[in-house]
């Protein structure tokens, strides 16, 4: 779907480095001013944004709105997701401007920050629903959109962990890890494990291995109705992150839970945006950098 007006509020989220987004910002209020939007900033955003004041079309310290019309990520691709995690489910669709390093699921460039925006708040831009992963542990769930990652702590033994599809094993590793990603999130850490790339939108997804001391563990895509277990059978907890994030340890003996989730969140994406251009052009330019 493309091209549908903006009908409600702009919720901004930046990365840790307010100063290199502050221009950003203001031109953005701009843009949203001259639409008659209101851009709200959380408290977290308020403080990190000390020069952009409460006025007409700017609202401070604002709670978050599950009803805005647009979600701007001014950061690299961990505020994306972020922002993703935030307005999972609610439909509000979510458009990166790449301030870090990657920025794969960035729309806009820093080269093409004023004339982006502007194409944005006016809504000519493509929503492409993107699943996640929802993750139970313990008493706990948590949504991933790029990855779930179960790690050895540093300085401990290699890991064991053992795990199955719908409730059948389907092998047990020694390892440093593994990491269970999205098609979204296939080109990140399960890339650097030597994973498959899965093109947004295709269906299932993929558990690769960090490390592993074996000639025989491979990655796995799973089809989006099996379940994964992952069962710890090390001597030592291990670390379980939740899109980069750390979120808890999982004691040996204990067990983790992921299954595909769809439709979890809308990407933000520029018109036409072809995922096989964007992956060369992405991983060529820091190919070359």
């Amino acid at each position: 779907m493309t091209s549908a007006a903006i009908n409600g509020p702009i919720t901004v989220f930046s990365h840790a480095r307010p100063g290199e987004t502050d221009d950003a910002l203001r031109h953005l209020i701009a843009l949203a001013q001259a639409r008659g939007l209101d851009v709200r900033l959380d408290p977290d955003e308020t403080a990190k944004h000390p020069t952009i004041a409460a006025g007409p079309g700017v609202e401070l310290n604002a709670e978050l709105d599950r009803d805005a019309g647009l979600a701007i990520a001014l950061g690299g691709d961990g505020t994306v997701l972020r922002a993703l995690r935030a307005y999972a489910g609610s439909g509000v669709p979510v458009v990166g401007v790449n301030f870090g390093e990657v920025g794969f699921l960035a729309a806009i460039s820093r080269d093409d920050l004023s004339a982006g925006l502007e194409r944005v708040v006016g809504g000519d831009f493509e929503r492409l629903s993107l699943p996640g992963i929802t993750v139970d542990y313990g008493d706990s769930s948590a949504l991933a959109i790029n990855d779930v990652a179960i790690t050895r702590r540093a300085g401990d033994r290699v890991a064991q962990l053992a795990y199955a599809v719908g409730g059948e094993e389907a092998g047990s590793v020694r390892c440093d890890g593994l990491v269970v990603a999205t098609a979204a999130g296939s080109t990140g850490y399960n890339l650097a494990n030597g994973g498959p790339v899965m093109a947004w939108g295709v269906e299932g997804y993929v558990v690769s291995f960090i490390a592993p001391h074996s000639l025989t563990a491979r990655a796995l895509v799973i089809a989006p109705e099996d379940e994964l277990t992952v069962d710890n059978r090390s001597h030592d907890p291990v670390e379980l992150s939740i899109d980069g994030r750390p979120r808890a340890e999982i004691a040996p003996g204990d067990q983790v839970t992921a299954r595909f989730s769809p439709d979890a969140a809308i990407l933000g994406l520029p018109v036409d945006s072809s995922f096989y251009r964007r992956l060369r052009e992405t991983f060529g330019r820091l190919a070359s950098s």
